[in-house]
């Protein structure tokens, strides 16, 4: 188990996210998201639902090698039932972050002032609607002190403190469920559905986890357990899943 990568460890702990989750969509974004998607189905989550990123299911489990052109796609899933998906519930989100605070207010819209900021990033996007309609998970591959802040630049996934304070409609199906960074994974069991940390990456220092979050961690009193490591079987599937090892290419450090 010593050819084990930090990349390796972010797949299984991205993969657990899906874990007890049923018959749900899964919808990944980013290689090492992606590939835990299919290690879940591939195992221990074999209801969960693959989709092609645009219109359509697919059958099987593709590699993340996998052209477009060569997907086999098991239904068409026009854009308008993507929505009857989105408000059902029936889908669980795992979106990257450029920025995470606390409550889990996530960006991916512009970093700086709102009216001339320092850099445009990808926009908005679909991140309020997912983030009050269904599950909803982060990955975010550089853990540092201004991923993880004391607050977002502009709001675009909705996290607790805020949901709460809009009321039945935001927080009724409201269900952030976990963080996973390239240094440990995280849930929002602290005191107000703030961040705890639940587990450091092998290697990774709770002392190091800290200094690289800009705000108070729950669940770092006492011992913090260590992030499972994939068996030899899922590392066989992972190469298999990912032959071009784009996961290594993603995960900082």
């Amino acid at each position: 188990m010593s050819d084990v990568t930090r990349a390796d460890i972010c797949t299984i702990a991205c993969a657990e996210a899906w874990r007890g989750d049923g018959e749900v969509m899964a919808s990944p974004f980013g290689s090492v998201p992606a590939l835990g998607a299919r290690l879940a189905k591939s195992t221990f989550a074999p209801d969960l639902v693959l989709t092609d990123g645009e219109a359509a299911l697919v059958h099987g489990i593709p590699t993340l090698a996998t052209r477009p052109n060569e997907l086999v796609r098991e239904s068409s899933v026009p854009y308008k039932t993507i929505f009857a998906i989105v408000w059902s519930g029936r889908r669980h989100i795992m979106m990257m972050a450029s920025q995470v605070d606390q409550f889990g207010n996530q960006n991916i819209a512009a970093i700086g002032d709102h009216a001339k900021p320092k850099a445009q990033l990808v926009g908005v996007r679909g991140a309020p609607g997912n983030s009050v309609n269904h599950a909803t998970s982060y990955w975010v591959p550089d853990h540092n002190p201004r991923s993880f802040v004391a607050s977002v630049d502009v709001v675009c996934g909705v996290g607790n403190d805020r949901a709460a304070a809009a009321g039945p409609g935001a927080s009724r199906f409201h269900d952030l469920r976990r963080v996973v960074s390239n240094l440990g994974v995280f849930d929002f069991g602290g005191p107000d559905g703030s961040m705890r940390l639940v587990s450091v990456h092998p290697g990774v220092e709770v002392a190091d986890v800290v200094a690289a979050t800009g705000f108070e961690l729950a669940g770092i009193d006492g011992t913090v357990p260590t992030t499972r490591t994939p068996s030899d079987a899922e590392l066989a599937l992972m190469d298999e899943l990912d032959p071009r090892g784009a996961r290594h290419k993603e995960v900082a450090g």
